[in-house]
Order: structure tokens, then sequence, then C-alpha cells
């Protein structure tokens, strides 16, 4: 098992795109309707919309390989990119997407780890996210990795207001 993870680039797009769309659909579809779905996906992960965030000097996007293959990115904010207002002291962690037939390999904890390290690099001294509530499997993985919840946000799927709980992580 090869396991690599590797800064994103202007040509990687389109695949962020697809892993996007992929990866969201499928972990969110069953919970919500195909419309606020659909509605979110062409918002979101629009081209357009993807290339400003990759442009903002402030957020990253890093790809997981596992075994020469592209099996999910991370994405990670600071300062003004952030979702919310934070800190200077924080980064945030707005995605960690693992496509399916990867899941349950350990990848998502290499991503957290690869935040932490950056996080570091970048003197800050909190990680922080946004987890929608209902995610039990994702709140999980995070209450391992020694995150707690400090708070709560909404989030919109569509024109459906739901709420994220912020969660924490102290890192130095």
């Amino acid at each position: 098992m090869t396991i690599l993870i590797k800064k994103c680039s202007p040509a990687d797009l389109d695949i962020l795109q697809k892993i996007s769309i992929e990866t969201f659909t499928d972990t969110f579809e069953n919970q919500n309707s195909p419309e606020a779905i659909e509605a979110y996906l062409k918002r979101a992960f629009h081209p357009e919309q993807l290339k400003k965030e990759y442009d903002n000097r402030q957020s990253e996007f890093y790809f997981i390989y596992y075994n020469e293959e592209i099996a999910g990115y991370l994405k990670v904010n600071t300062d003004d990119a952030q979702s919310e207002n934070m800190d200077k002291d924080s980064l945030e962690v707005e995605r960690i997407y693992i496509r399916r037939p990867f899941h349950r390999l350990g990848l998502g904890k290499h991503l957290m780890e690869k935040a932490a390290q950056i996080a570091v690099e970048k003197n800050k001294r909190k990680l922080w996210l946004g987890v929608w509530e209902k995610n039990g499997n994702a709140i999980s993985f995070y209450n391992k990795l020694n995150f707690v919840q400090t708070g709560t946000h909404s989030f919109y799927m569509g024109d459906e207001e739901q709420t994220d709980l912020i969660l924490t992580r102290i890192i130095r």
C-alpha cells in the first residue's frame, strides 16, 4: 500500500470537480431531496467556483493517492478564506472528501495529519471544521482525533437550512 499526498495544480480543477460531486452525492443524497442536492452541487462545485477557491492564496487543495489512484482530497483555509470569522490562530479544514472505494483505509486520518502539518507551518494553533449534525460517522471520526464541539453554524443545502457542528482541536 502506497499513500501519497500532493498539492493540486490548476490543471487538476476538472478532477477536483468530479471527486467533489461524486463524494458529496455519495455521502448526502440519501438524506436530502434530489432538488436540494442538485442546487448545492451546481453552486458549490461549478468550475468557476472551484477556480475562484483555488486561486485564493489563503486556500489550498491536496489530493491523496492510494496505490497511485486519486482517492480523495483535502481543502484547507486560513485567514479571510475561512467560512466563519475565526481568529488568526485558526486553520479551517473545509473538506476532507474520500471516494467510497477508499473508505476505511485510514486516508482521512492522513489528510487530517496533513492539515495539522500545514497549520504548524503557518503558525496556527487550532484546527476547526463544520460537520453536519446528522453525519454521525464523520462526527465519530473527528471525535477520535480529539476534536470537540465549540459551536454551530448554518449550512444551506439548496434553500434548506441545516445545522453544522463546529468542531475544534488545539494542535499546539
